[in-house]
């Protein structure tokens, strides 16, 4: 695979609580001079990211109900709207574990919801499921890529980064395995460099969440 093929595959990411005041405008500067598909940072930054890749092609992605998923509904759904409305083209929903392992009825009922709202909103907005799969069976992970699916998202995606684990090989396998090869994959947590990205495209990853994409796609001596 070419550098910049991989480049388009990179949501470049910035979630960190703290930070240099520039660190924000140094993503956006990285990702425009790389092609990355989209800048990741938290809500609070969306209307500058929106600012600064004004024009570029670079979207905007951001996280709701980050980093547990425990928000109520009505609070990510709200969520969802204040981040279309500042300037973001892709959110990346954190499920409720709970709700998913022990009453899955309700989580699919919620979902299905959220999508609803951000679709009435913004009908193309890309639109992602995080599992965190370090907390989940392997039939837990199955049954919520089968209700991604069902509800309308575009992507599932392994985990926030924050979790107790990140992306495997195998567990992106099973989830490209679940949802067919129309749907997207995002595999996100430890993705540090070149061997282990091109291991998760190889595994069926069709987006990377990775704070190392410069790294990552920098040219090799």
């Amino acid at each position: 695979m070419k550098d910049t093929n991989l480049a388009q595959l990179i949501d470049h990411t910035f979630l960190k609580p703290a930070g240099d005041k520039d660190a924000v405008k140094r993503l956006c500067d990285e990702a425009i001079s790389a092609g990355f598909a989209s800048v990741c940072v938290n809500p609070a930054e969306v209307t500058l990211a929106s600012r600064l890749l004004r024009g570029s092609g670079v979207k905007v992605c951001t996280v709701i109900g980050f980093p547990l998923g425990a928000n109520t509904n009505r609070t990510k759904c709200f969520e969802a709207m204040d981040a279309l409305q500042a300037g973001a083209d892709e959110l990346d929903l954190v499920i409720n574990q709970r709700l998913l392992k022990y009453t899955p009825a309700t989580c699919e009922a919620e979902l299905l919801q959220w999508v609803r709202t951000c679709r009435t909103f913004r009908s193309d907005a890309i639109l992602k499921l995080i599992l965190e799969c370090c907390n989940l069976t392997k039939a837990e992970i199955v049954r919520g890529c089968k209700m991604a699916k069902k509800v309308g998202f575009d992507f599932v995606k392994t985990s926030t980064g924050f979790g107790a684990g990140g992306a495997t090989t195998a567990d992106v396998s099973l989830m490209r395995r679940t949802v067919g090869q129309r749907m997207g994959v995002k595999a996100a947590g430890g993705i540090r460099d070149l061997d282990t990205a091109l291991a998760m495209i190889d595994a069926g990853a069709t987006r990377l969440g990775t704070s190392s994409g410069k790294e990552i796609c920098a040219p090799r001596k």
